[in-house]
């Protein structure tokens, strides 16, 4: 059995990176540890712990057992290093204040849950050496390491958490849904080299979620009546589906100056009794020469949004009557 862990420090939302690493680990696992390295406490910060459970649960990840907080096994940790003292091969394992370093309080928990494969990125690779050195001196034989690239930013260099999009976090505010992230991270899989970052990529998949998703799961994420849903699903996220939603239920104010052509649309309301078929109506008022933009502006009072026939749809006919006689 393959037993991996996912060991983030409680710094904040996942980088995208650290999120490549809990995906990786997750889907290699046949039992996965959620960690929370919290061993330096001049790193943590106030609910990045909440934060990063946040995000995992939102990208759909569970573990079989944690969150496991380093700090709380300090005593074990200790115990386990005392043949050592403070350094191992010229490396300090506790600080003057008795707190044990990372590399210890690593080694000490991995022996101690059985993991028997670690998924991290590249820039833990100098690890590697001491971490097999350490966990055979403790007597345990040790994990395969797997060492996937890092995700670069434009300059080529370890993409920033300044950058855009670089964290979870970021991206569940754009109104990314979480399985286009998901779908991302899985494309990258274990990448050997370095990636370059490709929003542009998650924002297609974004679309394509979107696409996917049911009627009443899309209306339900932007808390819309499932109605709307034929209206949101050209929207390229859900921040823009919501938007969609707001210029239906909510319009706003524009002025309008079209009255031939509010006039034959409200006749063709009328006409139809209840049952119009809005492509239909379209077609026929567009064949008079009626001014779609204006219909628009009158039904939303704004000048783009969803396709105008999901508008037309989503509303009742007395309400698009009252809305082209305002």
């Amino acid at each position: 059995m393959r037993r991996t862990r996912f060991a983030p420090s409680p710094t904040g939302s996942l980088h995208v990176g650290n999120a490549l690493s809990a995906v990786a680990s997750r889907s290699l696992g046949d039992w996965s540890l959620l960690r929370i390295d919290d061993t330096d406490p001049a790193r943590n910060v106030p609910g990045g712990e909440e934060a990063l459970l946040r995000d995992l649960e939102w990208l759909g990840l569970a573990w079989d057992e944690g969150p496991v907080r380093q700090s709380e096994r300090r005593e074990r940790q200790l115990e386990a290093g005392a043949p050592f003292g403070e350094r191992f091969d010229g490396v300090t394992l506790v600080r003057e204040d008795g707190s044990p370093t990372y590399h210890l309080a690593s080694v000490v928990d991995d022996v101690d849950f059985g993991i028997t494969h670690v998924v991290r990125g590249n820039d833990h690779r100098p690890n590697e050496a001491l971490h097999r050195r350490l966990i055979e001196a403790l007597g345990a034989t040790p994990p395969e390491f797997v060492h996937h690239g890092l995700i670069l930013g434009e300059d080529g260099k370890k993409l920033s958490k300044r950058a855009e999009g670089a964290t979870v976090a970021q991206l569940r505010e754009a109104g990314i849904p979480a399985e286009a992230v998901r779908a991302y991270l899985e494309e990258l899989g274990v990448p050997r080299h370095d990636v370059h970052y490709d929003l542009p990529r998650i924002r297609r998949l974004a679309t394509d979620a979107i696409g996917e998703l049911s009627d009443e799961e899309l209306t339900a994420r932007v808390h819309a009546p499932v109605e709307l849903a034929p209206a949101l699903r050209g929207a390229r996220d859900l921040n823009e589906a919501r938007d969609f939603a707001a210029s239906i239920l909510e319009p706003e104010q524009a002025a309008v100056d079209a009255p031939e052509t509010l006039e034959r649309f409200r006749e063709l309301l009328v006409r139809a009794n209840g049952s119009a078929d809005p492509k239909a109506l379209l077609r026929e008022l567009k064949a008079v020469g009626g001014n779609l933009r204006a219909l628009r502006l009158a039904l939303t009072g704004r000048e783009r949004g969803p396709e105008l026939w999901t508008v037309i749809a989503a509303l009742p006919t007395d309400e698009l009557l009252r809305r082209t006689e305002r």
